[in-house]
């Protein structure tokens, strides 16, 4: 993964205001990026973030968690390309 991409993940966590995330929320924190709906697959998979955890009967994720889930299934390929202007 690149500096580029790592930093842009990092700066997910730093800009929200909690310790976790809802995947109700996950849109939101994401950027768009990431759905709620992706999140429960990957979970019913056994394939999630790990410390999941139910809270309110919601189900939310440390972001430090969600951050390293995130990084390890970031794509290297769209950082080498260039946008059309």
């Amino acid at each position: 993964m690149s500096a580029e991409i790592e930093s842009i993940i990092d700066e997910m966590a730093t800009k929200w205001p909690s310790p976790v995330v809802c995947r109700k929320s996950v849109k939101e924190f994401s950027g768009g990026v990431l759905s709620p709906k992706t999140l429960a697959n990957e979970d019913s998979k056994g394939t999630g973030p790990e410390g999941r955890f139910l809270l309110m009967n919601q189900t939310a994720y440390p972001v430090e968690s969600l951050i390293a889930w995130l990084k390890s299934r970031a794509s290297k390929s769209w950082s080498s390309r260039k946008l059309a202007a």
